[in-house]
């Protein structure tokens, strides 16, 4: 029995990386794909037919989740298509990293927008539906970073340790409903960003975490496969690191 087997899952920021990793775990336990990412629309496009190829129904969306509008509409066409909506994963996220006397309100404000306020749109819009489901599973996407900090990231920090008290709060409110809300703290994971770093300075970093190794955004989506899925389902209002030990 596959793990998400009839359920729906919309996953923004989905064509690359950590959210591609996610959108293609939970195909693979059995769940229809929306997501929707800001382009390329040919990279877009594509992952929509790999998705497909797996059996599962998948459909992609061209849509700025940090837009307020775009993302009610999102959501109205994805229940539109779908017939439901089980599973939000709010992935979407952007860095611009510098030190606060470097950096300019240009980048906060982008971040802060990117990154928080996306979170509040998608699940603004999808909770209405899941409401009247009485059920769902919202996986917030926030950070190691906004629990501890981190220097040189003051605005990607504060989003992230936003996501993390909006997670808290939507518990309280849509817990009676049957709608649990979680998230999830990665720390270091290897993506495409991180291969271009000095291998000596990823020894480095792999030293300092206990477990002696990085993150694979594989670590991240089985941990998003758990609370997707109804194994899951006394778990809500938590934030839970893949951190490798690295903030213990």
């Amino acid at each position: 029995m596959q793990l998400l087997s009839g359920k729906t899952a919309l996953i923004t920021g989905a064509s690359r990386g950590i959210g591609k990793t996610i959108a293609i775990c939970f195909a693979k336990q059995g769940a229809d794909i929306a997501f929707s990412d800001i382009g390329p629309a040919d990279k877009v496009a594509e992952f929509e037919n790999e998705l497909a190829a797996t059996g599962v129904k998948a459909k992609s969306y061209l849509s700025d989740a940090s837009d307020f509008k775009q993302s009610a509409e999102l959501v109205e066409s994805v229940a539109s298509h779908f017939g439901r909506l089980d599973i939000l994963v709010n992935n979407a996220g952007i860095t611009r990293d510098t030190l606060l006397m470097r950096m300019s309100e240009e980048q906060w404000d982008l971040v802060l927008k990117v990154n928080l306020k996306s979170v509040f749109n998608l699940t603004r819009a999808a909770q209405s539906i899941m409401m009247k489901q009485r059920s769902g599973s919202i996986i917030n996407m926030a950070s190691v970073v906004g629990i501890k900090g981190n220097a040189g990231q003051a605005n990607y920090s504060a989003s992230k340790a936003g996501i993390i008290g909006f997670t808290k709060s939507i518990a309280l409110e849509l817990g009676s409903r049957n709608i649990r809300c979680n998230a999830i703290a990665p720390g270091f994971i290897e993506t495409d960003m991180t291969k271009t770093l000095d291998p000596k300075i990823m020894e480095g970093w792999k030293q300092m975490i206990p477990l002696k190794r990085t993150g694979t955004p594989e670590d991240v989506a089985n941990l998003a496969l758990f609370l997707a899925s109804d194994l899951s389902a006394y778990i809500t209002g938590q934030v839970i690191q893949v951190d490798g030990g690295m903030v213990t």
